[in-house]
């Protein structure tokens, strides 16, 4: 069934057609990711079937963890003639390439949070040796030369 390219879903039947949050529009719109097909006489944003199914799309990316700008990347092949009919893999390759590099970071910090809950044994109830560990960990970040890399410093997220 093509898709309707008439605007006529007002940004709350757009939301929620989409599953994509009034205010996420929004966003999307000033990262330049999606455009109201139109505008009503008095201003509402007007979006067609072809404007919720790209936000679904925009939607599945994300929650494949997608940065904007991977999201950004596909939307500008999507929108393109089919020259290359491999692009987007290579945009796919670089996310995998990433959640890979993320599976290492989140298996370093369960190590480190399993250590810092292996300080807690239940046999001093008057006091939590976790606590006392985030403060000696919070102190050494702020005593550490600026710039210098932590050993045991939260992994940055990719976002």
């Amino acid at each position: 069934m093509p898709l309707q390219d008439t605007a006529v879903w007002r940004i709350g039947e757009a939301a929620q057609r989409s599953a994509v949050s009034a205010a996420n529009i929004r966003f999307y719109e000033k990262e330049k990711l999606l455009a109201p097909s139109a505008r009503a006489d008095n201003r509402y944003r007007l979006y067609s079937d072809a404007d919720v199914h790209r936000l679904r799309f925009i939607r599945l990316c994300r929650t494949m963890d997608m940065s904007l700008g991977e999201v950004r990347t596909l939307v500008a092949l999507n929108a393109q003639p089919p020259a290359d009919t491999h692009a987007a893999c290579h945009t796919l390759d670089e996310h995998l390439a990433h959640v890979r590099a993320r599976r290492k970071e989140l298996q370093a910090l369960e190590q480190d949070l399993r250590a810092l809950r292996s300080r807690c044994d239940g046999s001093d109830d008057a006091h939590c040796h976790v606590l006392d560990a985030l403060h000696a960990q919070a102190d050494a970040q702020a005593n550490a030369a600026p710039g210098a890399a932590l050993a045991g410093a939260p992994p940055k997220r990719h976002v």
